[in-house]
């Protein structure tokens, strides 16, 4: 076959598969068998594997076969994934549509007639695509909402995922979000699988998308049947939108994805509930997990208009359903004792479906919801899970006992060192307080490692427990001091393994600060904190001084908090071992801290298409010069910088007399 007769059939080919992908794993409405399918794709892989300068961008054959990474890179979102908050019940969608009510009328928005979108809450993990000029380039995971991970070769393994939009006419770019997950039929199947394959079932859907997503090797991620369901849109440059959130995801499915089968829109506070009656009514029967239903102000105007909150936006909610539930034996209780030396009560059960996780385990929280609930060892209880929560017991079927039932005693001393246990007057938990307890240092260790925290690969709890039980490490810093010859002798060790992990170790020195101060474990600290704190001390001596009053003043740290760190750093032998691990040659990454810059204290809205710079460019430059970016337009707004198409932001700072600004003027501030 002649150059340009293989290069047409290679767009053919590619054209086929991919057509036939969109309507089985897309439409579920194939329109070829399985066997023409495979082999059309072997004829493209044969011709791709002799004239490998004919392959396509979106070739199939690219969902499988690169080497595997040796770690994943991250990715910073340029809208930031942020979270929903919760309403738990038909009264709180009420609360919720009134709040919305009040917004409207605040923002001179009609309140005669306003529309919701309403689809599923997927029990999934959110993650984000990003295509150029229509073609699938780049996907990350969620993250912590402002940085993800790059799992693009894994993403490219999802056929429900196009590696093309289905469009004659793509936008520049498109980010498209959406949620990864398993469905119910493909989930049990893989699980059987496993079982007959001699591995472990696993536990849930969600936690077996999570895992699956961030395998190195794609090929592995590619034996999982994944499926995506798309839910928004981030980023997006050369597509016009239409107003309406439902209208954009249909859009969205013009191009080839798959959206949630719920969406719709939806009027007034009696459609929110009479929409979410029907999608709790028909949860059960769905070919996926949800655990609630998502509610948008449809208006993309009016969601600008309404803002967001710190971390989540004004227009949406996540409406959840009540928690599943069934009935078990309570067989016995062991008690956990965590990095902090809370001890935790655990029920043991006798195994149970519920919602379809077999549960043989579950929290009793402390020893005065024992006491409240009445619990006795071998009573009848109920047991309640609602999405990827932690199942707990909510109660004892007191009719249901026989006389032979056992009292739950609560220890007094550690059921892992032996030590006195103290209880605060003004706390519920009990808390071992020695620092040598074995389990405190095994927690604290694998929260300083985990990715979050220090991000050390290949250090999970199996290692730390192993390397924690021989004696090696007794503390954070002695992570440091592990040589190849310590750990080549362990069970399960080899010297490749050995020589992986200390390199693994060593490149943790050089730690984020914000990675860092969230890996010691302080109390209240987590990555939110964590990164607040970073940018406003800049390095680790300067925390190290910090004091209450000091704390108090940072943004976002509550008195609770404050304490907490105070207390931290008053702690000889917190701080000592703090120290320890700076002597082993970690050197947590210096931040500029956020006070300094010409746009201290000054706040600036960014909204519409700018000429040149990208709206997470502008916002670099101005949190660099100690700025802050909102999301929506106050009296308290120093500048709004206004691009094409520019839309109620714009005319809210004109209506305030807020400052409006260029990319010209905007540039020319920055050089004065």
């Amino acid at each position: 076959m002649k150059p340009g007769d293989l290069s047409a059939r290679v767009r053919d080919l590619t054209t086929q598969l991919n057509d036939a992908s969109y309507r089985y794993y897309v439409l579920s409405a194939p329109t070829i068998s399985d066997a023409e399918y495979d082999r059309l794709f072997r004829e493209l892989e044969e011709i791709e594997r002799a004239h490998p300068e004919l392959k396509l961008p979106d070739s199939p054959t690219v969902r499988v076969g690169a080497s595997p990474l040796k770690e994943f890179a991250e990715i910073k979102h340029e809208i930031p994934m942020l979270s929903l908050s919760n309403a738990m019940d038909e009264a709180e969608i009420k609360e919720f549509y009134g709040r919305v009510e009040r917004l409207f009328r605040d923002n001179s928005l009609d309140t005669t007639e306003i529309y919701f979108s309403a689809e599923d809450k997927f029990d999934g993990v959110a993650v984000s695509l990003r295509y150029e000029n229509g073609i699938f380039l780049k996907g990350a995971t969620r993250g912590d909402g402002f940085v993800g991970e790059d799992i693009t070769q894994n993403l490219r393994t999802i056929k429900s995922i196009p590696l093309k939009l289905r469009t004659g006419n793509p936008p520049k770019i498109l980010e498209v979000r959406g949620e990864v997950l398993f469905l119910k039929e493909a989930f049990e199947k893989l699980n059987e699988e496993r079982v007959k394959s001699g591995e472990d079932a696993f536990a849930n859907p969600r936690n077996a998308a999570s895992g699956s997503l961030r395998q190195l090797d794609q090929n592995i991620t590619a034996t999982r049947p994944l499926t995506f369901f798309c839910y928004g849109i981030g980023v997006n440059e050369g597509l016009e939108l239409p107003d309406g959130h439902v209208e954009s995801i249909r859009l969205l499915e013009s191009f080839g994805f798959r959206s949630s089968p719920l969406l719709r829109r939806v009027k007034g506070e009696a459609g929110l509930v009479a929409t979410y009656g029907e999608a709790q009514s028909k949860r059960l029967t769905l070919p996926y997990e949800v655990d609630g239903m998502v509610i948008k102000v449809d208006s993309r105007k009016a969601q600008e208009a309404l803002g967001f909150r710190e971390r989540s936006p004004r227009w949406a909610i996540a409406a959840k359903f009540p928690p599943v539930e069934e009935t078990t034996r309570l067989e016995d209780v062991i008690y956990q004792v965590g990095r902090t030396g809370a001890v935790t009560p655990v029920a043991v059960l006798k195994p149970v479906r519920v919602g379809g996780v077999v549960v043989s385990r579950a929290t009793l929280h402390n020893e005065d919801e024992i006491t409240r609930k009445g619990l006795k060892i071998g009573d009848t209880v109920v047991i309640r899970r609602q999405g990827d929560v932690i199942p707990a017991v909510v109660c004892a079927i007191t009719s249901a006992r026989s006389g032979a039932e056992r009292e739950i005693v609560f220890p007094k001393t550690c059921p892992i060192c032996g030590s006195n246990l103290e209880r605060p007057e003004d706390e519920a938990v009990a808390r071992c307080p020695s620092k040598k307890c074995a389990a405190k240092v095994e927690g604290r260790v694998l929260h300083y490692a985990s990715r979050n925290g220090a991000d050390i690969e290949g250090l999970g709890e199996k290692i730390v427990e192993l390397i924690c039980t021989k004696g090696l490490v007794k503390s954070i810093a002695d992570l440091y001091h592990l040589k190849v010859s310590d750990l080549i002798e362990l069970p399960g060790f080899a010297k490749l393994s050995s020589e992986n992990l200390v390199a693994a170790i060593k490149k943790s020195q050089n730690v984020p600060l914000s990675r860092f101060l969230y890996g010691l474990g302080i109390r209240h600290v987590g990555e939110r904190t964590a990164r607040v704190i970073a940018e406003n001390v800049g390095d680790i001596d300067k925390f190290l001084q910090l004091k209450e009053s000091d704390l108090i003043k940072m943004p976002e740290i509550g008195e609770e908090t404050a304490k907490a760190i105070d207390s931290f750093l008053r702690d000889a032998e917190e701080v000592s071992i703090v120290k320890g691990i700076l002597a082993a040659g970690v050197a947590p990454e210096k931040v500029a801290p956020r006070s300094e810059g010409k746009f201290t204290g000054k706040t600036f809205v960014l909204t519409g298409t700018l000429p040149t710079l990208s709206r997470s460019e502008a916002q670099e430059k101005i949190e660099a010069l100690g700025g802050k970016v909102s999301a929506s337009v106050s009296k308290k707004t120093s500048y709004v910088v206004a691009g094409e198409d520019a839309g109620s932001k714009l005319t809210k700072a004109q209506e305030l007399g807020v400052t409006v600004i260029n990319e010209s003027e905007f540039l020319q501030l920055i050089e004065r």
